[in-house]
């Protein structure tokens, strides 16, 4: 759909559909050019609906009807309407069966939604609108169907035929066809149907459920990819029986299978029974894969298969209630990860997101509440907002409940709303019920844009023992939100003594102090005090730990506090961020004042960390991750590029430098030695020693640059040669060409892992890689057609990578708009995604401004735009 229709929808029209589908029965003949889909769907006019003029339309684009027919009778062209948006039956009855056969054309779908090519196999992709693409249909969450879907295809082309639910018949045909039958006994929404065929091999394994049934476990792959595949069913296997014993959830069909498909425009989708996953969330060898990847597959695999009750069992009412899908499930993968490995590190890593990108899209045009208003094209709306930030109000709902309390909710929530589409007001008032609170306020979370920002003062008053603090709430103007209520916060706090105890807290008025350890505040108002009690000393305190609510801490603590803290705090979490604003103080200290000395404090602090005693090596190696540079970016009222640049090699260097024989000596003592592991322990010390590699070579360190040379060499992991590889090729020279080219000739074949090799160049710091950049556009290996490819080497460039994106000429913008225009006749989904590092041109210097608009306006002007790039574009450019 084009931009001459960009009319928005809004949540307030809502209205329930006049129609409901009992039950669908599709049959597909699957092929390649020309794919044949016939449906049969049951349908009654539903009772709860406004009754209408008595016409039925349906969702359908760019499908070629051949036949109508209903119960049983062929309709004549004057009892329907065609458009390009579907198709209008005049004058139904109240209940009857509806057929129809149209034709579509999957090898030219390059939007990738619908049925679609990808390599050798058809797949689909049918959420959030896609399944209009394959049928008529009433494609909106709140119609729900049973489905039995019968695939017929070339027996040899396509030896695999694949739909939801379970199997149910499978025979031979004439002409070297064959046929399968598949029926799901759940009521889904189509945007959860799915379909594959292909020649697929196959792995395969059990599970007992809690209950003692058994699984099947499949895992479908292109067959080169059949020994990648051990993690991914490890993870899956895990995943099933963490959610049984954390959300009492089990698993409802016979078989559960996942198919790796390497065109994909997301991440994974949680169709029923049959997940379809972007190839790069399953495939993983040890020599082939980051120990990031791997951590990635087990959250998305874990991810997918939650949605088996928080999204497909209970799913959402309409499309502005996608975060009581999304944000529930991230909470929940987040756990789950956290669970399998270092819990604060898997915060750290959480929370840098949400910092450096949700917190951007807050405050940027584009920014909306985690239940939008309205749209103009919902795949817009897949967004850190409705994931990440929903995942966020999630957890401070399981903050303010407590853990068994909050268990009862959701399993209130589940058992309540089993096989319906409900809203997040359904989703909070289960918490209200469970809890006995009234959660009115914390509503307000789902419909105010934009990130709070909580200001503290802190106040010991000596004589009396007690340590006041004052907590302020205010959150800025959003796009449509010019005034914002106060919310409600929940603060975790702890309160240390000098010898870095935690101490028992009394609240004035309070009988008796409450235990050692961390308490919750409640910050409800704009503004209130808490006054602490008892406290013979000056505490040091821990605030907002774990960050225990999505808001912007504006608290001055002393570097002495924050050295304090980063020695002594119990939580992880608050430790890293403690180290966090103390390199964020420094750098921009250094953009405003290049020859500023760096505090000799500061660097020594850091040497007592790399003696080995740290128990948790990868929550050191956070520690000595300097914040990026568009996190530091957002800290100022005008982007200083070069000047973040600058600052932080000048610090990288330092630190290389002044503590080059203890990083040395941390390198060698973590030298990776046996069998490659994925225990927490090892990918953490692999992390520490490629941190602490990056510093000697960031440095110039003669030792560290031969190290780097032998760990590229020698590794037996792609965690450690990539990061080696990175290393030399940014030290620039005929080494680090060497290595490049030796490393694009060995994995050439291996399309995740020339990914690598497109995203590592993409993201280098040397001063050609804009042009590197654009000639790799033109690359024999690179395509547009490929999601993953694009975001490699084009998302790579314009959102990791500052420096070079914001060129001073503006070179960078204008690839990145060539990108975009030629890619939104390919597809839009992507393209738009790809426009969103212009969006935010106004916090940048003038000229690049101006630089950055002219891309924009000239994205908009171009005639037959796609709604998804226009309505980033036209947002972007709308006055504030």
């Amino acid at each position: 759909m084009y931009r001459n229709d960009p009319h928005p929808v809004y949540l307030a029209e809502y209205r329930p559909p006049e129609f409901l589908i009992e039950s669908v029965d599709l049959r597909v003949e699957l092929d390649p050019a020309l794919t044949w889909v016939e449906s049969e769907l049951l349908l009654r006019r539903n009772p709860a609906a406004t009754r209408g003029a008595g016409d039925l339309r349906l969702d359908g684009e760019g499908l070629e009807l051949a036949w109508v027919a209903i119960d049983g009778r062929a309709l004549d062209p004057a009892e329907y309407a065609l458009d390009d948006q579907g198709l209008v039956i005049h004058r139904v009855a109240d209940r009857f069966r509806l057929r129809t056969r149209v034709a579509i054309h999957p090898e030219r779908n390059t939007a990738l939604e619908g049925l679609y090519q990808s390599g050798t196999m058809l797949c689909t992709q049918c959420e959030a609108e896609g399944f209009r693409r394959i049928t008529y249909f009433l494609d909106r969450p709140d119609v729900m169907a049973r489905f039995t879907t019968t695939l017929i295809a070339d027996a040899a082309r396509y030896p695999v035929l694949l739909a939801n639910g379970n199997p149910v018949e499978s025979r031979r045909l004439e002409a070297g066809r064959h046929l399968a039958v598949w029926h799901d006994p759940f009521p889904k929404p189509c945007y959860l149907f799915a379909l594959v065929v292909g020649d697929l091999s196959l792995v395969e394994d059990r599970f007992t459920t809690c209950s003692g049934r058994e699984i099947a476990l499949r895992l479908y792959v292109e067959p080169r990819n059949l020994d990648k595949c051990d993690h991914a069913m490890r993870s899956l296997k895990q995943a099933m029986r963490w959610d049984e014993e954390r959300f009492g959830r089990e698993y409802d069909l016979d078989i559960f299978m996942i198919v790796a498909v390497s065109h994909f425009n997301m991440g994974a989708m949680e169709n029923k029974g049959l997940n379809i996953f972007n190839d790069k969330y399953v495939l993983a060898r040890p020599d082939t894969a980051t120990d990031s990847d791997f951590q990635h597959i087990e959250g998305v695999i874990g991810h997918e298969y939650f949605h088996n009750w928080s999204g497909n069992r209970v799913t959402c009412r309409d499309w502005f209630q996608l975060s009581l899908k999304e944000g529930f499930t991230v909470y929940r993968d987040q756990e789950f990860s956290a669970d399998m490995g270092s819990r604060a590190v898997k915060r750290i890593q959480d929370v840098r997101l949400l910092r450096t990108h949700q917190f951007a899209e807050d405050a940027s045009p584009m920014a909306h509440p985690v239940r939008p208003e309205s749209y103009i094209e919902i795949n817009n709306f897949y967004t850190t907002t409705v994931y990440e930030k929903g995942a966020e109000l999630v957890r401070m709902l399981a903050t303010l409940l407590g853990p068994e309390t909050f268990r009862q909710a959701t399993d209130d929530y589940f058992e309540r709303f089993d096989g319906q589409a409900v809203t997040t007001e359904d989703f909070v008032r289960c918490m209200e019920d469970a809890s006995g609170r009234d959660l009115g306020q914390f509503r307000l979370w789902y419909s105010q844009a934009g990130t709070p920002e909580l200001h503290i003062e802190a106040e010991y008053q000596a004589e009396a023992g007690v340590y006041a603090l004052r907590l302020r709430q205010h959150t800025p103007p959003s796009p449509g939100q010019r005034l914002k209520a106060p919310l409600h916060l929940p603060v975790e706090l702890a309160l240390f003594d000098a010898e870095g105890r935690e101490l028992p807290l009394r609240l004035a008025g309070e009988a008796h102090p409450h235990p050692p350890g961390p308490r919750v505040l409640e910050l409800t108002e704009a503004e209130a005090v808490w006054r602490f009690e008892d406290l013979p000393e000056r505490p040091v305190p821990s605030l907002l730990r774990g960050l225990s609510a999505p808001v912007k801490l504006q608290f001055e603590a002393s570097d002495a506090d924050l050295l304090f803290l980063l020695r002594h705090d119990s939580d992880g979490f608050n430790r890293w961020d403690s180290a966090q604003t103390l390199w964020q103080r420094l750098l921009l200290g250094l953009v405003e004042s290049p020859e500023r000395p760096i505090p000799e404090s500061l660097i020594e602090a850091l040497r007592p960390l790399l003696d080995g005693s740290e128990t948790d090596p990868a929550l050191l190696a956070e520690v000595l991750t300097l914040p990026s540079e568009a996190y530091l970016g957002d800290q100022m009222r005008v982007v200083d590029v070069e000047g973040i640049a600058r600052a932080r090699a000048t610090l990288e260097r330092v630190i290389g430098e002044r503590l080059g024989p203890d990083l040395a000596a941390l390198c060698r003592e973590l030298r990776e030695c046996g069998d490659y592991s994925l225990e927490p322990e090892a990918i953490g010390r692999r992390a520490l020693r490629n941190r602490a590699l990056e510093y000697l070579a960031r440095a110039g360190n003669a030792e560290g640059l031969a190290l780097c040379r032998a760990q590229f060499e020698q590794a037996h992991n792609m965690t450690d040669q990539l990061a080696a590889l990175r290393l030399l090729f940014d030290e620039g020279g005929a080494e680090g060409e060497a290595a490049l080219a030796s490393f694009h000739a060995r994995w050439r074949e291996d399309l995740l892992v020339l990914d690598k090799w497109f995203a590592l160049q993409a993201a280098s710091r040397r001063t050609d890689t804009l042009a590197r950049v654009m000639a790799l556009g033109s690359h024999a290996d690179f395509t547009l057609r490929n999601p993953n490819r694009v975001r490699a080497l084009v998302g790579t460039f314009s959102t990791n990578n500052p420096a070079r994106f914001h060129d001073a000429e503006g070179g960078g913008y204008r690839f990145l708009a060539d990108c975009v225009l030629e890619l939104d006749a390919l597809n839009p989904q992507i393209a738009a995604r790809l426009l969103r590092p212009l969006v935010r041109w106004r916090r940048f210097d003038a000229r690049r401004q101006a630089l950055m608009r002219a891309e924009i306006e000239r994205v908009v002007a171009r005639p037959r735009l796609s709604r998804d790039l226009y309505e980033v574009a036209s947002k972007a450019l709308a006055a504030d």
